[in-house]
């Protein structure tokens, strides 16, 4: 492979996507590697990759994304570029210093959300509004919602299998009587409760489109507004009343606490009350 002249197409994409989809990837990772790969091969036009044009497209990418975003899509051509025999092309990624608070500015609120449901009432999609409390009431990923079914819903346990790897997660009694009332004026008896109208479970952009319709109504700015969002809201609520990081790793389905301390970072904000309470001023 390495001797051959290094060209992107369309043809080596999908080879390689092919390739990840027998490693058992998500249908999630292989749409967003899909997504970046083709980026770089329309930035290309058919020009051979050379590390030069790579670390163009890096600095294009700069002007247009932030640096995370910026990482994510170099560490997809990365492993492309590994897979391809071409590891001397590979490009580094920016050094991005860790940030120690969140952006109150871009997480979901509980009042916000809680806004958000009933937006979705209000406009009578209680679908909607039963997927959003779903997803924030057991910490599942979008991707995963295909795993609550009518038979989860009865067992009050549903068994989520997702990167290769098994979990399970308990549906809360309110969230099940909810669920159980929805299938029964559904008509349902099996299968995943959330589907579109020719039975299909539900998709990540079907939901992302329909919660950025709530936006205005709810007066939620649509930058908080995406189902992942979701997820972290409930490692937040779960991690201030348990304090169990491993736990909450385990629930959420992160390898690494590492990652799960991302989610239940705090905003600057919240460490600034925090401080203020310490009460440590004597004079």
């Amino acid at each position: 492979m390495s001797r051959r002249i290094p060209i992107i197409n369309p043809d080596s994409i999908r080879g390689y996507l092919n390739h990840l989809k027998e490693q058992e990837r998500s249908v999630a990772t292989l749409q967003k590697y899909g997504h970046d790969l083709n980026e770089l091969c329309a930035f290309l036009h058919g020009q051979p990759l050379t590390k030069a044009a790579l670390i163009d497209w890096k600095q294009a990418l700069v002007g247009q994304y932030a640096p995370a975003s910026v990482n994510s899509m170099l560490t997809v051509v990365n492993g492309y570029l590994r897979y391809m025999g071409w590891q001397g092309l590979c490009v580094r990624l920016l050094k991005v210093q860790k940030s120690l608070f969140l952006d109150e500015n871009k997480e979901l609120s509980r009042a916000e959300y809680a806004r958000l449901v009933r937006a979705a009432q209000m406009q009578q999609n209680e679908r909607l509004a039963l997927v959003l409390q779903t997803i924030c009431a057991t910490g599942i990923r979008v991707s995963e919602l295909q795993f609550i079914t009518a038979e989860a819903v009865q067992t009050g346990r549903a068994e989520i299998c997702n990167k290769g790897k098994r979990r399970l997660v308990f549906l809360p009694d309110k969230l099940r009587r909810l669920l159980k009332a929805y299938l029964r004026r559904q008509k349902k008896t099996a299968g995943a409760v959330f589907t579109t109208r020719t039975g299909k479970p539900l998709n990540r952009s079907n939901i992302w489109r329909d919660m950025k319709a709530l936006c205005k109504s709810a007066g939620v700015a649509a930058e908080k507004v995406f189902p992942h969002n979701l997820r972290h809201l409930f490692a937040r609520a779960f991690y201030a009343l348990e304090k169990d990081l491993s736990r909450l790793a385990d629930i959420l389905g992160h390898s690494s606490v590492n990652t799960t301390r991302i989610y239940t970072a705090e905003s600057g904000a919240a460490h600034a009350r925090q401080m203020n309470r310490l009460g440590l001023i004597v004079t």
